[in-house]
């Protein structure tokens, strides 16, 4: 299976997540990449959308590859695969400290004007393009957790079968299309993967909604 783009991914899994249309949904995406994917879904299931800021942390010699994650509020996560990848303690706090610091120009960035949507109470679905090792997954879904959503739901085109299973018990619900035991990269799995700037992400959250026509 793979998707031609992001918004095709996205129609895939607005569809998928359809019985939730109406339901005072919040669709919040990781940005920056889901941050297009996730505006389309909360239009079509007529959400309301924002983000949830986390960043990962990289491997010393792959940044690439995460070590953990951390999100706006410090609560950081460290994969177990962290020491293996020669990320210590120090390396760890330096690399944390280091994400806060683009977490906080971010927000600024982001929504210079507004305070995040709280998801209390309600319907909460996170987004992301896919799942690799599932670590900034997990650090938006404790962010969101933290707030005391009804219903928290991880929603994503296509996983790393180990991560998808590493994610499961942060969320009430996972919706993910495509789960391939040959997985290597997201990108593998889209015919068109462009890199999404800071610019794009300012200018899709300037959107007013545009739900889908019923």
């Amino acid at each position: 299976m793979r998707f031609r783009d992001r918004v095709d991914a996205a129609a895939h899994l607005a569809g998928a997540l359809a019985a939730w249309r109406g339901s005072r949904v919040l669709v919040l995406a990781i940005p920056r990449g889901a941050v297009p994917m996730g505006r389309a879904i909360a239009n079509a299931i007529h959400g309301e959308f924002d983000v949830v800021l986390v960043r990962k942390l990289g491997a010393p010699f792959s940044p690439e590859f995460a070590v953990g994650a951390v999100d706006e509020t410090g609560w950081t996560y460290v994969a177990p695969q962290a020491r293996e990848a020669g990320a210590g303690a120090d390396y760890i706090e330096r690399e944390r400290a280091e994400q806060l610091r683009t977490l906080r120009r971010r927000r600024v960035a982001y929504t210079p004007h507004r305070a995040p949507i709280d998801p209390a109470g309600r319907i909460a679905i996170v987004v992301d393009d896919g799942l690799a090792t599932g670590a900034t997954m997990i650090a938006a879904l404790h962010a969101v957790r933290a707030h005391g959503p009804a219903r928290l739901i991880c929603a994503i085109p296509v996983a790393a079968p180990d991560s998808l299973e590493a994610v499961r018990p942060f969320a009430d619900e996972v919706v993910c299309l495509y789960a391939p035991e040959d997985f290597r990269a997201v990108g593998e799995f889209y015919e068109d993967f462009p890199q999404v700037d800071d610019e794009e992400v300012i200018r899709v959250l300037a959107q007013p909604p545009q739900p889908a026509p019923i």
